[in-house]
């Protein structure tokens, strides 16, 4: 088992920026995103444990887990404060990571995020689990993106590519299965979101199928809403362009000073 999660490195700059891909997916997807920033700062693009070239190593069973692998890794790889964009799974396990470690991330993106509410269309996720070969995983692809958006062909070839590897299909079948119990996800608590002192930019599809939009109408006030309209939940592949810009103007926000309790400071 490999002791870190898999990652494409590009670009160059004073800045990193960290992607994490939503479930299903692999460092590719940021293909395009990851090109328009690449001039400015230095991206690590990782494939998630469970998936690609992450299939077998650290962090495997969650997104606390996951979290925890890629903060090792980030550690290991001596770098300090870190913009973190998570699109899906990966908002969930990028919100984690901030929780867990506040002082290393600069600032949070967080496109259609896992753990903000209970609800998710647990039968299409399991669908997408499940795809093999070509129409299958466009088909996927298409039922969780807004009605007029057309997979990119390129993520399509990565997605075929990754799933054809020994063990992958059912390494997502079982995620899948895991992360839909009773049909319902797991929840990042309110309470916990509001501690969260970076900025934090969440951006959501109005046509999401998958992760309902109204997930995000009780966010913390300080959390910047962006909502992206006749977009779906894959937001990285239908508006890569808007995507790019979003996380370039947030990574430029400065953070908050969250000033502490009456209790704390009497303590």
């Amino acid at each position: 088992m490999l002791p870190f999660p898999y990652a494409v490195e590009s670009g160059a700059g004073l800045k990193t920026i960290v992607f994490l891909h939503g479930f299903g997916g692999c460092s590719e997807i940021w293909r395009d995103v990851a090109l328009s920033l690449a001039t400015e700062a230095r991206i690590l693009a990782y494939d998630l444990p469970g998936h690609g070239h992450s299939l077998e190593c650290e962090g495997m069973g969650g997104a606390k887990p996951a979290a925890q692998a890629i903060l090792a890794d980030l550690a290991a790889r001596r770098l300090g404060r870190v913009h973190l964009v998570g699109h899906s799974m990966g908002g969930a396990i990028a919100t984690l990571m901030a929780l867990a470690d506040p002082d290393r991330v600069a600032s949070l993106t967080l496109l259609a995020p896992g753990g903000f509410g209970s609800e998710i269309n647990a039968g299409l996720l399991r669908r997408y689990a499940a795809a093999t070969g070509r129409r299958e995983v466009r088909a996927s692809l298409a039922a969780m993106s807004g009605p007029r958006s057309v997979p990119p062909d390129h993520v399509v070839d990565a997605l075929c590519r990754m799933r054809t590897q020994p063990g992958q299909l059912q390494a997502l079948i079982d995620m899948a299965a895991a992360m839909t119990r009773d049909d319902r996800q797991g929840v990042i608590p309110r309470a916990q979101l509001d501690t969260l002192d970076m900025p934090v930019m969440v951006v959501w599809g109005a046509e999401d199928p998958l992760l309902p939009v109204e997930q995000a109408e009780a966010l913390p006030s300080h959390f910047h809403l962006h909502h992206v309209l006749d977009a779906g939940h894959m937001l990285v592949e239908e508006a890569p362009g808007l995507i790019a810009e979003i996380v370039r103007r947030n990574t430029r926000r400065r953070r908050r000073r969250v000033r502490p309790s009456r209790d704390a400071a009497a303590s």
